[in-house]
């Protein structure tokens, strides 16, 4: 399937970093709007197998489908970014500042909330017929969703917030591995798989993911559901959005570009080199003409 090494597809990263902090603000903000309303489609169409099926895992295996959609696209998720443009940044690539990374970052964050909140207007209407009747169990589902995951987390105070900080951290290795997977092939078949099961152990553990959220949660509060705009950013796309940040940085991001980009120099090198130094010091010192003293009349001789 046409691997890609690490050594290269994590090049790879450094140079899409560097891309996209570059990329006009035009571009940057309809690419981002596209990821966020894929994705929102995406997370829309896994609920409802999942109402209908009765199997939270079928809609696990299939939610994947929108992921690989949109980044074969090549559109951008806010949590990709924040994985590829620090790489940029840390690599020192020309004209790559902070303040790139920063604008960079709060454009996809517009961009992808501006998909995804389209989405969740389009499904309040579908499933509510224009808001002339009840939401029926998708939208009903969708609800209670906002409910339990911003009241069910701030009833918890510090330890809510805290296991919310820790759901999105995991959200974002598993997802930031899923946009390297796009990296590791360069056949399509290749890209597919290696974003396809990442992306899967995500939603089928109900980790926190902010662009998924951003559909997810307006959705709930379109459909009347009991709980505020506050209570969603406060209880869960503000920490969402910092725990995906380090999350993805640490565990995907950094760790890839440290061992594979800037990889130290391999112990048994050292090792082996510090071995033949000690064996041509040996040679040549059995070279050498050897000293010795004369023991009758004190004279020192040499001896090869």
């Amino acid at each position: 399937m046409d691997y890609v090494l690490p050594s290269e597809f994590t090049k790879k990263m450094v140079d899409a970093g560097e891309s996209k902090i570059h990329m006009s603000t035009r571009d940057t903000l309809i690419r981002a709007y596209m990821a966020g309303a894929i994705l929102a489609l995406a997370a829309w169409f896994a609920v409802t197998i999942t109402v209908n099926t009765g199997q939270p895992l079928v809609g696990a295996i299939l939610f994947p489908v929108g992921f690989c959609i949109l980044y074969l696209l090549g559109f951008d998720l806010l949590t990709g970014v924040f994985v590829l443009t620090p790489l940029a940044l840390i690599d020192k690539r020309l004209g790559v500042t902070l303040k790139g990374v920063l604008r960079n970052w709060g454009l996809v964050f517009c961009g992808n909330f501006a998909g995804a909140f389209t989405v969740a207007v389009f499904m309040a209407i579908y499933v509510t017929y224009a808001f002339s009747t009840e939401p029926d169990a998708v939208g009903k589902a969708i609800g209670a969703i906002g409910v339990s995951r911003t009241l069910g987390y701030e009833q918890y105070g510090f330890a809510g917030m805290l296991t919310l900080f820790v759901r999105a951290m995991l959200c974002n290795w598993m997802v930031s591995t899923g946009v390297v997977g796009a990296m590791i092939s360069d056949s399509v078949t290749g890209k597919v798989l290696a974003m396809w099961m990442p992306i899967m152990v995500f939603f089928y553990m109900v980790f926190e993911h902010s662009i998924v959220n951003m559909f997810l949660f307006p959705s709930g509060l379109l459909l009347g559901a009991h709980f505020t705009w506050i209570d969603y950013l406060l209880w869960n796309e503000i920490p969402t959005v910092l725990g995906n940040l380090v999350g993805g940085l640490s565990f995907t991001g950094l760790t890839l570009y440290a061992t594979h980009l800037r990889t130290a120099e391999k112990k048994s090198l050292r090792v082996v080199f510090a071995a033949d130094r000690h064996n041509v010091q040996r040679v040549e010192s059995s070279l050498w003409p050897r000293r010795h003293r004369d023991r009758g009349d004190g004279q020192v001789r040499e001896r090869s």
